[in-house]
């Protein structure tokens, strides 16, 4: 399975270099130069590093494929990715690990399945695909998914009211 390590961004410079958004903890590890990193869509690469720096802030990648300003914007948007298997820390999933997982609350009533996480700059939020088509987003926090079960294959999550597509907060006594 992929696990998705950076999102390209702007072109930097006329030299083929990128911005990146990071999607890893360890992008020295992820980003040494001679690195190949496959992409998606993957028409896009492999991608080889032939560069990487950081500027107290954001990373900037150069590749082998992409040497001119063009080329960079070329690949804007494109997502870096790399092999990987299970996660070995005990509270710490890929997302690959995690969509299709069941969605319930703490009593068991299914509330649906999770199709994916989201990246905002707060905290990661679980897509919780809901029986009825909707997509919630809830705070992928210990708070509100105290338990993560992988090999059982299910997620508890636990909302406050209204955080659910059908229920409405007002209407709550």
């Amino acid at each position: 399975m992929d696990l998705v390590v950076a999102r390209i961004g702007r072109a930097h410079g006329l030299g083929g270099e990128v911005s990146v958004e990071l999607r890893t903890d360890i992008p020295e590890e992820r980003f040494a130069v001679g690195a190949v990193l496959l992409t998606d869509p993957p028409g896009a690469g492999p991608l080889t590093l032939t560069s990487a720096r950081h500027d107290s802030g954001p990373w900037y990648l150069r590749f082998a494929e992409a040497t001119s300003r063009e080329a960079a914007e070329g690949l804007r948007g494109v997502l870096l990715t790399v092999e990987a298997d299970e996660s070995d820390e005990d509270d710490a999933w890929y997302p690959h690990e995690l969509i299709g997982l069941r969605a319930e609350r703490p009593t068991g009533e299914v509330l649906g399945t999770v199709s994916g996480i989201e990246h905002p700059p707060a905290h990661d939020l679980l897509l919780i695909r809901e029986p009825g088509g909707t997509t919630s987003r809830i705070p992928f926090v210990a708070a509100m998914v105290p338990v993560v079960d992988v090999a059982g294959g299910r997620v508890v999550v636990d909302p406050p009211f209204g955080l659910l597509a059908g229920e409405d907060a007002d209407a709550q006594d």
